[in-house]
């Protein structure tokens, strides 16, 4: 009689819905090969992204299991570096709006012609990360991160980590031809 008592007692409270969770995600480490086609530069680039040419050198590298894209694209310099960089710059900063805050890390390797710009986006923005690099003389080429999911910045930052390592190694690794 007194377990009936205490089942009937114990079951009376209010129903709460578990906290919303978010999956741990861990991936592997990266091995590097070098991409080496018809453009006007090579690259190391992570063994487990899909390379895609859409023509001109501009390239597509697709994360798929992350649902991930990293967007290059190449352009000439012909006399035109300011215009190159201002546009670089500007591609960044339209995300303030949505951006928590953009933190800006030069990046030079003078002995292989190798200067540029690391923009790493914090919060709901579009984008987790960008880059440029450049010779400053010939060649130029610009880099984006978007995921093809709605941006929670929490949620994609294991994802965002790992491709922004991919993103620094194929900015060091960069040769010009």
């Amino acid at each position: 009689m007194v377990s009936i008592a205490a089942f009937a007692v114990s079951c009376g409270g209010d129903t709460v819905p578990k906290p919303e969770a978010y999956l741990r995600l861990d991936y592997t480490e990266a091995n590097y090969m070098l991409y080496n086609k018809d453009c006007a530069f090579d690259f190391a680039v992570n063994d487990r992204v899909v390379v895609e040419d859409k023509g001109n050198c501009n390239l597509t590298l697709r994360y798929p299991n992350m649902k991930a894209s990293v967007y290059l694209t190449y352009k000439p310099v012909n006399g035109n570096i300011e215009k190159l960089l201002r546009d670089a710059q500007k591609l960044t900063y339209e995300h303030v709006i949505k951006a928590d805050g953009i933190q800006e890390q030069p990046f030079t390797i003078p002995e292989k012609k190798l200067y540029g710009m690391f923009y790493q986006v914090g919060g709901d923005a579009a984008t987790n990360a960008q880059f440029y690099v450049t010779d400053s003389t010939n060649h130029f080429v610009t880099g984006s991160l978007y995921f093809y999911v709605k941006p929670n910045y929490d949620s994609l930052m294991p994802a965002a980590s790992y491709v922004k390592n991919d993103m620094r190694t194929l900015m060091e690794s960069i040769r010009w031809k």
